[in-house]
């Protein structure tokens, strides 16, 4: 005969289960719904935005003289920023946000898309994504405010905004749940907001494909079998992708250094940039450097052909444009230049342009954002899987050879690169 405590307690364990169940059902509906809400509406003022840049590249590249329009568009950034903001705002913010350290606005999301539209409007180079990732953040912010979620959960529902934005304008969800999760504190995963960003990121990138705005999709020609010769040669292409995308945070850093201390009358300085920028761009005799540049990381990685030194000169105008008070992002000019380098030293070692082209711009990629998945997922969704031993190769070594240089200053390395121990510094920008 079955003792009464027996019956009590096996009834105590089995509601205490029930109850467990359904809190954890609770929380996952809870997320699934606010990343649903968070992906349809971020994705769809993205998609808005991806069609704006696309419409305005379109306008620039058909009426060339816009670019002398340079000068003025930056004035009126700048502008714009010290009336309606009185302070710099950026990814930065959006990271410091999901720290508690900051928050970050939403009348920063209409004019970081106002401020990027014009910038591509008239030729500056400059990218797309930290308007993204600031747009996305400022929205989910909001959101989360408007829903009255809590502190932490604000958070997730911030990275929710992110990972919507990045997948709605790049087209790789893969890539745009992680790197959400990924770029803030490098060593650290922040699992708790895996399955709203992976929803959000879907229901972006769908939202976007129904409106007719597809992802840049490149086929990567002439893939040749993994040898050990092979994968010297692309170990040394990706560090010397390492090197150049430490150069390149450097660049950033030194120029906005020397524009404060130089040139401290944010006008003045906004405008003797966009001078140079012109020069620059008159003795180059060349349009490839205005805007993204994706039809020349596109003739790199599918006709192995590029300029010698393209990667440089790309270098050296967005240092300007997004120094001097322009907007947009560096990672786009990040892939230029990794996809650029990499088809050039793949011609040098004779080893598929095209494919050291792909390698080299997640290696570059990684190298300046420290997000080794997010740029292995990136590879894989652009390029395809069947390169996937080099872009490993790349990545990895790009990762462990570039050090603690970041675009972004308040990105954190929790554990160190080179041993398993805690370190929690700020990256060098």
């Amino acid at each position: 005969m079955e003792h009464p405590g027996h019956a009590n307690h096996g009834k105590v364990l089995f509601y205490y289960y029930c109850r467990r169940i359904k809190q954890d059902m609770s929380s996952l509906m809870k997320w699934v719904l606010l990343a649903f809400l968070t992906g349809y509406v971020v994705g769809g003022i993205s998609s808005l935005f991806s069609y704006v840049l696309t419409k305005v590249t379109v306008f620039r590249e058909n009426h060339l003289w816009v670019f002398l329009y340079l000068p003025v568009a930056g004035i009126i950034i700048v502008f714009f920023y010290q009336k309606i903001v009185k302070y710099e705002v950026g990814a930065n913010q959006v990271f410091s946000t999901v720290r508690s350290k900051d928050d970050v606005p939403l009348r920063s999301a209409p004019l970081i898309f106002l401020s990027t539209a014009l910038t591509h409007l008239v030729g500056g180079s400059a990218g797309r994504e930290g308007a993204a990732i600031q747009l996305g953040g400022s929205i989910g912010n909001q959101l989360g405010r408007w829903l009255n979620l809590d502190e932490q959960d604000r958070h997730v529902i911030v990275m929710c905004g992110m990972s919507a934005a990045f997948s709605a304008l790049f087209g790789t969800p893969m890539a745009a749940a992680i790197f959400a999760m990924e770029v803030v504190s490098v060593g650290v995963m922040y699992y708790t907001a895996l399955v709203p960003c992976i929803v959000s990121s879907l229901i972006a990138t769908n939202f976007a494909a129904g409106l007719g705005i597809h992802p840049e999709v490149f086929h990567v020609k002439d893939i040749p079998e993994l040898t050990m010769l092979n994968g010297m040669k692309m170990g040394m292409i990706a560090i010397a992708c390492a090197v150049v995308s430490v150069v390149f945070c450097i660049a950033l850093k030194q120029t906005s250094i020397f524009f404060r201390k130089e040139l401290k009358n944010c006008y003045i300085r906004v405008i003797v940039a966009s001078i140079v920028i012109i020069l620059l761009t008159f003795l180059l005799k060349s349009t490839d450097y205005m805007g993204a540049g994706i039809h020349v990381i596109a003739e790199a990685i599918e006709n192995g052909r590029a300029d010698t030194f393209a990667f440089f000169w790309k270098m050296v105008l967005t240092a300007l444009t997004m120094r001097a008070g322009f907007k947009g992002g560096e990672i786009v000019p990040s892939f230029f230049i990794g996809a650029t380098l990499g088809c050039v030293l793949g011609n040098l070692l004779g080893l598929s342009p095209g494919l050291c082209a792909a390698a080299g711009m997640a290696a570059v990629f990684c190298g300046v954002t420290n997000c080794p998945i997010t740029s292995i997922l990136i590879a894989f969704e652009l390029f395809g899987f069947e390169g996937v031993s080099f872009y490993l190769i790349a990545v990895s070594v790009s990762y462990a050879a570039s050090g603690y240089y970041s675009l972004y200053k308040d990105q954190t390395i929790v554990y160190s690169k080179y041993k398993a121990k805690y370190v929690n510094r700020h990256t060098h920008m």
